[in-house]
């Protein structure tokens, strides 16, 4: 048995042999290059001639106080052939210094090319950020749904993966303002603040974290008609002792903060505003957005579900000549929603997605299967019944 200590393994990455063989030709090229070269017959011949004339020079002007002639070394001859001597070894030593790691380098980048920061090759990092060309705005209803996309599992990381969403815009992004114009009576500064107002409570109805995580939605609140007494009533009850007949999730998304948590701070938004005159005189603005949700159990599980929320809501000016109304705020009129992925038959004032790890809540879907994404179908109707979702 050998008393020789195993070797260890080693740390620095194995070199492919072409890698090796052009750093070798490189090598030799460069030496041979700085390498000092022999000077020819004709040359040595010259050079000769020049030490004998001055050789003489001085010999003639000694002692006769004739200054000598102070040439550097080497002035005609080049440097002693022991300095370039020199010089080449420590040339040659500082490529062999440099050149190795160089050539490390070079072939472990080769192989591994995410090494180098920024991605310099344009390749794209594994996350849902920049992985997909954003879609330009909705300016009118899809005529079918989305197509399919790659079933791919959603991570902590990647949260939009397998989803049609994935190239959708980042929540208050998507939401697109149509130009305003002046419509009947209203002016076109009016009905500009009422598109604002839009944007604002369908930002604090649906994407503002806290509203998110369960909390009152006073954004959303605060740009509705408090003479609406009758709305006030019903949304104020429906957060304080929701029930099936008052359910705050008909208009805000919520979710219950000890079961679920939102995965990042990205919630996928699509949809469209538009607005015209209404029949009794004044301004609606209609919406149709879907929202989507990526969460996580609170558990500590890190399993991905996402639950979709598609939300059809009409806005409006009243007319103050006909009606009751608070100047620069809105009246709530048809309101839809339809949701994917969420528990059948919980009337607790949150949605409840369902994990694939984990045991369904709720009562079995009784309505139709549809896909979630599909935004060409009409909710005007509204389905009355929790259905099942062919994707999340």
């Amino acid at each position: 048995m050998s008393d020789k200590p195993p070797e260890e393994p080693s740390s620095t990455p194995e070199i492919p042999d072409d890698v090796w063989e052009q750093f070798a030709r490189d090598t030799e090229r460069d030496i041979r290059a700085s390498a000092p070269k022999e000077p020819s017959a004709r040359a040595r011949e010259v050079t000769e001639r020049l030490k004998k004339a001055e050789s003489k020079g001085k010999g003639k002007g000694k002692g006769k106080g004739k200054a000598e002639r102070q040439e550097p070394e080497g002035w005609r001859t080049g440097p002693a052939w022991q300095e370039m001597n020199g010089r080449s070894r420590r040339r040659r030593r500082a490529w062999a210094v440099l050149g190795v790691p160089l050539a490390i380098a070079v072939a472990v980048v080769a192989m591994k090319p995410s090494l180098i920061p920024g991605d310099p090759f344009g390749g794209k990092a594994g996350s849902d950020h920049g992985a997909a060309t954003p879609l330009a705005p909705e300016t009118a209803a899809p005529t079918t749904a989305p197509s399919a996309v790659d079933p791919e599992t959603p991570t902590l990381d990647r949260p939009f993966a397998g989803s049609p969403a994935l190239n959708w815009a980042d929540g208050a992004g998507g939401i697109v303002l149509p130009k305003a114009t002046a419509v009947g009576k209203f002016s076109k500064d009016q009905v500009e603040l009422a598109l604002q107002q839009t944007k604002i409570l369908l930002v604090g109805a649906n994407l503002d974290p806290k509203t998110i995580r369960g909390d009152r939605p006073a954004a959303a609140l605060a740009v509705l008609d408090p003479k609406q007494t009758k709305t006030f009533d019903r949304l104020n009850a429906s957060l304080t002792a929701p029930t099936k007949a008052q359910d705050p999730t008909l208009l805000f998304s919520r979710f219950d903060p000890k079961d679920v948590r939102l995965v990042g701070d990205v919630v996928k938004t699509r949809g469209r505003i538009t607005f015209g005159k209404s029949d009794d005189g004044g301004v609606t603005v209609h919406t149709d957005y879907t929202f989507v949700y990526p969460l996580v159990r609170t558990d500590g599980s890190t399993t991905v579900a996402r639950t979709i929320v598609r939300r059809v809501i009409d806005l409006e000016i009243l007319d103050p000549t006909r009606y009751q109304a608070t100047p620069g705020l809105l009246a709530l009129g048809r309101n839809n929603a339809d949701f994917g992925n969420s528990a059948c038959g919980v009337y607790d004032g949150y949605l409840h997605p369902e994990f694939g790890s984990a045991s369904p809540t709720g009562a079995a879907p009784t309505g139709p299967t549809e896909d979630p994404y599909d935004r060409s179908r009409d909710l005007s109707k509204g389905k009355g019944t929790c259905g099942t979702a062919t994707r999340t």
